[in-house]
């Protein structure tokens, strides 16, 4: 499809007129727009659904578990283990677990022998290593929620079981499976940037996911589950590894935690958001208004089904639970800033940046190369090609076929998951546990760069 647009759509489609303009002026000429429909893989049907096991019925869990609900001829979950009552009996409810099937912790599940295909773990951070290393002992396949691990270690470790047992792990890097990121892919590899020369991508977190999740949320504290590095932007340290093609030799990062800390509270400030502060009503990161006032950023509040009842509970959870407390006094320690910068094979020069303090979210990128470059924002791809000065527009979020999160590619690592570990055949996943190990030293190795103030060489055999 082609449409004609005046020169000032397009200075204000590509952000001309705000800061940070997407594209240069004179880059605006012979421009024409597309739409793009990705060519999914042609999917056997199954002789019967694979079987599986979730360890964790939260948010991730629940994903996984739509994917069951949709597609009961791809996916069948069967036991779930949860610690949260309530979760646990909805979960078991949804997807009718029998008691026998239902457990308070991953250990429990364990305790029976081999009763599926799979087991999905969307456990927290810390709990990933444990049932990873139990479960491909006993024989299952795995979908492990990222990041794989808390160390490097444990991440060879859980990687050396897998071939011990002969196991087919999937990591959700679910960006690789998003129509966009597959596009962005595609182009690279068609070659029409020439030699790829460098790359500029960012992570805008957004200011409220970031109060949400990093501060006051699950995700605080690097000790209790990872750096926000490995807990957050693992996707995209993978994703560039993956769209390049080549190893990362070597990295340098800086960041803190600038923000959000006790000596910027402002004065008038209580310990919660209903304890009376002085300041909530101007307060970006009000509780009350996020959370109360507009009831948003709910899913990790275990609310009741009647939503009449849901300003009572909603009250009752900040002012007892977590997210009711105030940004500057909580108990974080991860940080709200981070720049990593890398060099891959071939002089390939990489900027990462991961920043809290945005309005919006979807994730930026600048690839330049030497006939060409790309500028895309997870919607929408911008191609200047320098041999015939044309720029093509593609637009990627109006043909996202398996309507589900990040762009489609929950539901299509999914799918691609499924596949793989009923036809035995891990080369029809992307996103293999073999795959993702050389991101996740990125980050590693980034971290320890950033506190010893180093550049490091990124080296597998370490």
């Amino acid at each position: 499809m082609q449409k004609e647009w005046s020169r000032r759509d397009w200075l204000k489609a590509l952000g001309v007129f705000s800061a940070g303009a997407m594209l240069p002026v004179d880059a605006l000429s012979n421009i024409s727009e597309y739409t793009y429909e990705m060519p999914w893989p042609a999917y056997l049907p199954l002789d019967k659904p694979m079987t599986a096991i979730v360890l964790g019925a939260g948010n991730r869990g629940n994903v996984y578990g739509n994917f069951a609900h949709e597609f009961p001829a791809e996916l069948d979950i069967v036991g779930v283990a949860e610690p949260i009552p309530l979760r646990n009996e909805r979960y078991a409810k949804k997807h009718k677990i029998t008691d026998k099937n239902r457990f308070v912790t991953w250990e429990h599940v364990f305790d029976r022998p081999k009763f599926a295909d799979a087991v999905i773990i969307t456990t927290p951070d810390h709990l990933h290593y444990g049932p990873a290393m139990k479960a491909l002992e006993m024989g299952y396949d795995l979908l492990l929620e990222k990041p794989i691990a808390q160390s490097w270690q444990e991440c060879k470790d859980i990687l050396d079981q897998a071939k011990k047992h002969n196991r087919i792990v999937g990591v959700c890097h679910v960006l690789r499976y998003s129509p966009y990121y597959r596009k962005v892919k595609e182009i690279i590899d068609s070659g029409v940037l020439g030699a790829i020369v460098s790359v500029q991508h960012m992570e805008p977190i957004q200011h409220i996911h970031m109060s949400h999740s990093y501060v006051r949320g699950n995700w605080r504290k690097a000790s209790e589950t990872n750096p926000i590095l490995l807990a957050k932007s693992c996707h995209d340290l993978d994703i560039i590894r993956w769209w390049l093609g080549k190893s990362c030799t070597h990295v340098s990062s800086f960041g803190s935690l600038k923000w959000f800390r006790k000596e910027n509270a402002p004065a008038g400030s209580t310990k919660r958001c209903s304890d009376g502060c002085a300041v909530e009503a101007t307060c970006p990161y009000s509780a009350l208004r996020i959370y109360h006032r507009n009831q948003s950023w709910l899913h990790h509040f275990d609310l009741p089904e009647d939503k009449t009842l849901w300003p009572e509970a909603i009250m009752k959870n900040l002012k007892e639970g977590p997210y009711g407390r105030c940004v500057y006094q909580c108990d974080n320690d991860v940080l709200d800033h981070q720049i990593v910068m890398m060099e891959f094979e071939g002089g390939i020069t990489v900027n990462f940046n991961m920043e809290a303090f945005t309005n919006y979210a979807g994730r930026r990128t600048r690839i330049m190369g030497s006939m060409g470059d790309l500028v895309g924002d997870e919607t929408d791809i911008y191609l200047a090609n320098f041999q015939n000065g044309e720029v093509t527009k593609w637009n990627v979020d109006e043909n996202v076929q398996i309507k589900s999160g990040h762009g489609g590619g929950d539901w299509g690592l999914a799918r691609d998951w499924v596949q793989a570990v009923s036809r035995r055949d891990p080369s029809l996943l992307t996103s293999t546990l073999d795959a993702a190990m050389e991101s996740h030293l990125i980050g590693f190795t980034a971290e320890k760069s950033r506190m010893m103030r180093t550049v490091e060489k990124v080296d597998m055999n370490n």
